[in-house]
């Protein structure tokens, strides 16, 4: 099974605020590597008009972006209770 068929099976119960957020734009900018862009496994992170936007809907919950931002610049958090992510293994 590749992995695209078992990220298919995931459901996602979106909340209206996003758990995800650029703490500073400009700080974003500074940074040469951006690694969000490429280590998201969810492609969460995308780059618009030279700055990052935040596409949460489709976050996987793991936490990479937070770990890995040189900057310390997401403020992340999982979403409320009963929203996020539901996996389905099978």
């Amino acid at each position: 099974m590749k992995i695209e068929d078992k990220l298919f099976l995931d459901r996602f119960r979106v909340e209206e605020e996003s758990h995800l957020k650029i703490t500073d734009a400009d700080k974003c900018k500074q940074c040469e590597d951006q690694p969000c862009l490429n280590l998201c496994p969810a492609n969460v992170y995308r780059l618009e008009d030279g700055c990052i936007m935040v596409n949460y809907e489709g976050c996987l919950e793991c936490g990479s972006c937070r770990i890995a931002c040189p900057k310390l610049n997401i403020d992340w958090n999982y979403p409320r209770g009963g929203f996020g992510i539901s996996h389905k293994f099978g």
